[in-house]
């Protein structure tokens, strides 16, 4: 399979994530062959632990293409990994600050590029106590309707697993399974037909977020439940 060329920072990644996650945990991917092998995706995922972007990393880089997270910014100051992240050509996020539209700006660039995105839509890991993802922020449903391109619901479940953050469990042993499924891409056509508004920017993303949901409740093999967790519940 022909692989997508990151450079140097996108090999040194991988020669650490993929003996790393395998230690951790076993990986099992359903439906890899839906993200296509070249041109532009956008891959809306749910978020579970700090070991996602790992774990989604290894995910997307075997399916012969290099992944693009947005990410906190604060990670670029951080030794060794900032390298990793500004050589790697991932997209900084800077959440609350006059910076925040060039983060959107950034991701709408690497669409345009023919790139491939993923974006945790909740922000930050889930505070639901089962795990099931919580109401999002709207900027993937811009990302999703402003670029035609395949807008891929993905799930990956196993992760909290191996580290809990809000427990402060960190447990690879006995080795765990991260499943990751891919879904099939979500027809937007219908919605991109209509003025984009607040309302409809709501609905794009409970859409996204809800095949997210139901495909995460197959690997889970129990019932979703309705709507979507909200953090002021805890």
């Amino acid at each position: 399979m022909a692989r997508e060329k990151g450079g140097f920072w996108v090999g040194f990644a991988a020669a650490v994530f993929y003996p790393s996650t395998a230690v951790m945990a076993r990986r099992r991917t359903e439906g890899g062959e839906r993200l296509p092998r070249k041109g532009g995706a956008l891959v809306v995922m749910n978020h579970v632990s700090h070991l996602d972007p790992v774990y989604d990393a290894v995910f997307t880089h075997e399916q012969g293409r290099v992944p693009h997270f947005l990410a906190k910014h604060g990670l670029w100051n951080v030794p060794v990994l900032g390298s990793v992240l500004k050589g790697a050509r991932q997209i900084p996020v800077y959440r609350g600050t006059s910076d925040a539209q060039q983060s959107l700006r950034a991701a709408h660039d690497a669409l345009e590029q023919g790139l491939v995105v993923i974006i945790y839509p909740e922000g930050t890991i889930t505070r639901d106590p089962d795990g099931w993802p919580m109401g999002s922020r709207t900027g993937v449903a811009r990302l999703a309707l402003e670029h035609d391109v395949p807008v891929l619901p993905v799930a990956r479940w196993g992760t909290r697993d191996v580290y809990d953050h809000y427990r402060r469990k960190f447990r690879p042993l006995p080795r765990k399974t991260v499943v990751t499924k891919v879904g099939e891409p979500v027809d937007l056509s219908a919605h991109r037909a209509r003025p984009q508004n607040l309302a409809l920017l709501r609905e794009v993303t409970d859409l996204l977020m809800g095949e997210v949901k139901d495909l995460l409740a197959e690997i889970r093999e129990e019932p979703a439940p309705d709507g979507f967790y909200s953090a002021k519940k805890s």
